[in-house]
């Protein structure tokens, strides 16, 4: 079993007006809980076209995001050395005071900055557009590993997977204990990515991906996603720019070959208040089938306009 602890904030525009929705895992105490591992770490090395391993904590899972979001046809983020420099202020923070939080308190040791804009512009980064920050604890080192359990996560997922960041930056600290506190901070300051043209989506996972976890760890985030239940399926997700407006007609997973759509859980703006508008999820309420193709379905509108689209995946 490895120790863990995950946290998420969603992003937020810096120079309009909007709702400020945060999703805070557990680890403020400096609780740290558990978390079996999705993926181990030297099987991510193994990708068909993966990043080539470094040892580099922050380099690794900075360069694992960028190609996870090169999968699913997003645009890679450009790596800044002043968003690595608020990074790796924070990891150490929270490595000083053994904690894992999006927050820092004044007059702490290693403190930089309340919160993420404020690091930022210690750093000499001013953000125009979004911002963003994931933050992972764990017992493993490996940077790759990290990354892919923010990616299972799903309200960590929602936000490395805005298709409108531009620019990124991540930091890593390690105790003496040998436990690993990895931050990634995601911004702009120079107007937005490229993003996806209008009306269009992405997905995860992704067509034809292969080797997806078969469960996730519900309970490991909080919000809890699915409440009252830790262990569920693997998150199934879509898309859209920050900004466009996703809603749901009809979202479906099923084994390929039965009569019957899998039970899930769907997560969308209006019934769940940590899920972007731009974003919809459906996580399924069992475990996966191992070495199993599913079939999904998702039926419904960006910012009014149709989008139908059916893909398949495979676990491993």
């Amino acid at each position: 079993m490895t120790v863990s602890s995950l946290r998420w904030k969603h992003w937020i525009p810096a120079m309009l007006s909007a709702a400020l929705l945060s999703a805070c895992g557990g680890g403020d105490s400096g609780n740290k809980t558990s978390l079996s591992t999705s993926t181990p770490a030297g099987q991510l090395t193994q990708e068909p076209g993966a990043p080539v391993l470094s040892n580099n904590i922050a380099t690794d899972g900075f360069n694992w995001f960028n190609y996870r979001r090169s999968q699913i046809g997003l645009s890679p983020m450009v790596r800044n050395g002043l968003i690595d420099s608020a990074a790796l202020g924070h990891s150490n923070y929270l490595n000083l005071n053994s904690t894992v939080a999006h927050e820092q308190v004044l007059g702490k040791p290693g403190f930089t900055g309340a919160k993420l804009g404020d690091r930022l512009a210690r750093a000499g980064y001013v953000v125009t557009s979004l911002q963003g920050e994931v933050i992972a604890g764990a017992s493993n080192t490996s940077g790759f590993y990290l990354a892919e359990e923010l990616v299972t996560a799903i309200y960590h997922r929602f936000v490395i997977f805005e298709p409108l960041f531009k620019e990124g930056g991540a930091g890593a600290a390690v105790s003496g204990a040998g436990y690993a506190y990895f931050t990634t901070d995601l911004a702009g300051n120079r107007n937005y990515g490229p993003g996806l043209a209008a009306g269009q989506i992405v997905t995860y996972p992704f067509g034809g991906q292969q080797k997806v976890a078969v469960s996730f760890s519900s309970d490991n985030e909080s919000p809890d996603p699915v409440p009252n239940q830790d262990v569920v399926g693997y998150p199934i997700s879509v898309h859209a720019n920050y900004g466009a407006t996703v809603s749901v007609t009809a979202f479906s997973v099923r084994q390929r070959g039965a009569g019957t759509d899998l039970t899930v859980r769907l997560l969308t703006s209006g019934n769940d208040a940590h899920t972007p508008v731009s974003a919809a999820s459906i996580i399924p309420l069992a475990a996966l089938t191992a070495n199993t193709s599913y079939d999904v379905s998702f039926i419904g509108k960006v910012n009014g306009a149709d989008v139908t689209h059916s893909w398949s995946f495979a676990t491993r």
